[in-house]
């Protein structure tokens, strides 16, 4: 019995002394904080008028009077953006509300602007009465303790009039002592969870809030997918080579007299060339998303080769390629120029997959607003799929995205014994998405 009444009795008290009614507590001695300057202002505004003798008059109008003037120029003064995020970290620190229930970074919109200012006047206004209170009840409810044992402090009691004339009502002194006490905590309780209830509500994110952060998830992802493609351009473009160029090597080192040792050379020396390529393409790839880990915005900067480096490409790609250029195609823009290249990587690669060593043509024509190129080779067998390997990313569709995210578009199909990719890229950007 006497267990069950103890814990009862933790039970009943925990939401008054625990330690989340402390830290609560100090949420709202820091209202009463922030409230001074406000305040102070007030009894400059109110003293004259009710003719105090100064500013710390003890007169009770002067008090609630300077007290209603400041809220409202603490309300004034919560419109400025900057409220709302330091609010939130208070909000979370001190009252356990959670994290995902409160709005990051300042308030831009009117609305997030009035809930904010409500919130801080809420929070100044019952801090400065919590605040008040934590200074006077203490004093006074010690005082009533120690009543019935100090002679000194009962003389001096004895000019105030009341139930203390009486001998009950000196006996119930150390009483009301713990009664003021139990009031002070259950008022600041009471006081902070409402502030807790409605922090989510004040504080929380408003509807421009919600689209602004689903624009940021939006564009994040489109950066994500660009970083896809990349990776799914450069690297499956470099295994088809190199898985070539290795087979063919090998197969001229299993031969029974194995004559053109030449040709096994080049291959190895274009499997290195390719591979130590792709690493630092890569490299920089993957310095994009461990900067996003360290949470740093990703960003959809320039990255990667562009037109000038098509030689290098066509080079060492593992077939043979004939390239033929109506223009400079050195001025076309980098945002494009980087898209073409990795489209000309893609459809190579697709050449590679479905072609063989079969002969690849290409043929760019530099226009006054737009860029087209043509690719053909000759199909082994059937056209590609648009899976081009289990697991796999879908290069076709790749390309067509590419081409759309700049205002293009992109064509791929049998044509006779051949298949054939046609795209035509605009010089200047529609799309938005190559930025």
């Amino acid at each position: 019995m006497r267990t069950l009444l103890r814990r009862s009795a933790i039970t009943l008290l925990r939401p008054l002394f625990g330690g989340r009614a402390w830290l609560r507590w100090t949420h709202l001695v820091l209202g009463g904080a922030l409230l001074m300057p406000y305040w102070l202002l007030g009894t400059v505004v109110v003293g004259p008028l009710i003719d105090a003798d100064s500013m710390f008059s003890d007169s009770l109008a002067l008090q609630f009077g300077a007290y209603a003037v400041a809220l409202p120029l603490a309300a004034v003064s919560a419109l400025f953006p900057l409220v709302r995020p330091l609010s939130v970290a208070a909000a979370r620190a001190l009252c356990g509300v959670p994290e995902g229930a409160l709005a990051d970074g300042p308030a831009r919109s009117w609305a997030a602007r009035v809930r904010t200012t409500g919130w801080f006047t809420l929070h100044v206004g019952l801090g400065g009465i919590i605040s008040g209170m934590s200074l006077a009840l203490p004093p006074f409810a010690l005082a009533l303790m120690v009543l019935p044992l100090s002679p000194a402090m009962r003389e001096s009691w004895r000019t105030m009039p009341g139930a203390l004339d009486h001998g009950w009502g000196l006996a119930l002194a150390p009483l009301g002592g713990i009664v003021s006490l139990l009031a002070l905590a259950g008022c600041a309780a009471a006081a902070s969870a409402l502030l807790a209830r409605l922090a989510p509500v004040l504080l929380g994110p408003t509807p421009s809030d919600r689209l602004a952060a689903a624009e940021r998830r939006a564009a994040d992802l489109a950066v994500r997918n660009r970083l896809a493609r990349e990776l799914h351009d450069s690297v499956g473009h470099a295994l088809s080579a190199v898985t070539l160029q290795a087979g063919a090597a090998r197969r001229i080192l299993d031969s029974d007299a194995p004559k053109d040792m030449e040709f096994v050379r080049e291959a190895l020396t274009a499997i290195e060339e390719t591979t130590r390529r792709t690493v630092g393409e890569l490299d920089s790839v993957l310095g994009l998303l461990r900067r996003d880990d360290e949470e740093q915005p990703v960003t959809g900067g320039a990255s990667g080769p562009t037109l000038d480096a098509l030689d290098v490409l066509l080079a060492h790609c593992g077939v043979r390629v004939t390239l033929s250029v109506d223009g400079d195609i050195g001025r076309v823009p980098e945002p494009v120029s980087r898209e073409a290249y990795r489209i000309v990587q893609e459809g190579l690669s697709n050449a590679l997959r479905h072609g063989g060593a079969a002969p690849v043509t290409l043929h760019a024509a530099l226009g006054t607003e737009t860029l087209e190129m043509t690719m053909e080779n000759p199909l082994a067998g059937t056209a590609p799929a648009p899976v081009v390997r289990p697991g796999g990313g879908r290069g076709l569709r790749g390309v067509a995205e590419r081409a759309t995210l700049l205002g293009g578009h992109a064509e791929a199909g049998r044509h006779g014994p051949l298949w054939r990719l046609s795209v035509a890229l605009p010089l200047t950007s529609e799309g938005g998405g190559a930025r």
